[in-house]
């Protein structure tokens, strides 16, 4: 197996009296999906900065595709793609116009008409990019980082404000990034798109990662508690059911690692009422369950950060 596309060795940045990020290590390697998730002020945005090159270090080892991304190597911006939260782009260009202009960057990019299709452009190439729906514009963020056919490609929120079809379109392009050999680094809120997307993901709180691992497992969900979840039936009380459970959300919450026992003794109970039981769901601690226990219910546990240091 290749060296890793991304290596971290207890990275560090400071801002006046504020750690920013606090010894931090991780590694990524070739052809996966990384996602990091944290919450504002946790570090992301600053530890991303330093992989593309836009922030200095104060401490630690940086590897990016073998390179050290501080040193800003021309042969190093050639193999990557970014995606940014929001992409300025000269909105009287057309989209043909963009993509050709990138294209012209770098030294071995991909067809034009290609990466079009891919991103489902195509029908798109003569109209000019202020006419453009957010949803397009976002595909041609994506085209635009990926026509000089990066090897490693850091995506910043791709699907903010996106609707739910857009956003599962927006999923089908990333993983047509891996069939395409791409590393991706993905920075997301959303936690089912971590875990429909991510090989692993690390969670960043403080300034440090308090959590890593692939979404299945990360926090102990792999061997956690089943949680079974229902609405109590009118006239019944918490303390009437078979089962302990605790009262969120306005629902009945059953944490167990027996949920076949627990099931049976509670439908049975409900059963032998003439009860029902509204809502009645059964599943895993979800990666969203995992992420709030992580950093904190208010998924701010780090605190407020300076300008430019999430």
């Amino acid at each position: 197996m290749g060296q890793p596309a991304i290596i971290v060795e207890n990275l560090k940045k400071s801002y006046g009296s504020v750690e920013a990020v606090r010894g931090v290590s991780f590694e990524v390697a070739e052809g996966e999906v990384f996602a990091l998730l944290g919450p504002n002020g946790a570090g992301k945005t600053s530890t991303v900065e330093i992989l593309e090159g836009y922030r200095r270090r104060d401490g630690g080892r940086v590897s990016v595709l073998g390179m050290d991304p501080e040193r800003g190597e021309r042969a190093l911006k050639e193999r990557l793609g970014i995606v940014l939260q929001e992409c300025g782009i000269e909105e009287l260009l057309t989209v043909g116009e963009a993509m050709q202009r990138q294209a012209g960057y770098y030294p071995r990019p991909r067809p034009v008409d290609e990466v079009l299709r891919i991103m489902d452009l195509t029908d798109k190439a003569g109209a000019r990019i202020r006419t453009l729906s957010g949803g397009q514009r976002r595909r041609l963020d994506l085209a635009l980082a990926l026509v000089g056919d990066p090897d490693l490609i850091f995506l910043d929120e791709p699907t903010t404000g996106f609707d739910p079809g857009a956003r599962r379109n927006a999923w089908a392009i990333v993983r047509s990034l891996c069939d395409l050999g791409k590393t991706v680094l993905l920075t997301t809120h959303y936690m089912d798109e971590a875990q429909h997307l991510a090989h692993r993901v690390a969670v960043m709180s403080g300034g440090r990662i308090v959590a890593e691992g692939p979404p299945d497992s990360l926090g102990g969900r792999a061997a956690g508690a089943t949680v079974i979840r229902f609405r109590l039936p009118a006239g019944v009380a918490m303390a009437d059911l078979p089962v302990p459970a605790r009262a969120a959300d306005g629902q009945a919450v059953i944490e167990t690692e027996e949920p076949t026992r627990a099931l049976a003794a509670l439908t049975s109970w409900a059963v032998a009422r003439s009860l029902e039981l509204p809502g009645l769901t059964v599943a895993a601690r979800s990666l969203e369950d995992a992420y709030l226990e992580l950093v904190g219910q208010d998924g701010d546990a780090a605190g407020p950060a300076p300008a430019g240091a999430e």
